[in-house]
């Protein structure tokens, strides 16, 4: 994460802004009295969002466990034909 003292990012906040939008990176504002905060896209911010929700969800990180052993044992439900081609649009 890159940061930036907070005058300087007054200076260029519209550069700033595009930036953190575009290349999805936080930016670290820095004060001299402390308080610092983080800039971050309102996509990125929605997705660390639903990454927390995910996390914090013991039902869905079981699922997640069980999911990936079924994977790696290849014992998993395996789609038919048809199915598959509905899942990717074909």
């Amino acid at each position: 994460m890159n940061t930036v003292s907070v005058n300087k990012f007054r200076d260029n906040l519209k550069n700033f802004v595009e930036q953190v939008a575009h290349e999805h990176l936080p930016l670290k504002v820095t004060r001299r009295s402390g308080g610092d905060f983080v800039v971050i896209s309102a996509e990125d911010w929605g997705r660390e969002q639903e990454t927390l929700y995910v996390l914090q969800n013991s039902r869905l990180m079981m699922q997640i466990a069980d999911s990936s052993k079924t994977h790696v044992t290849r014992s998993g439900y395996t789609p038919t034909d048809g199915e598959t081609n509905e899942i990717l649009g074909v």
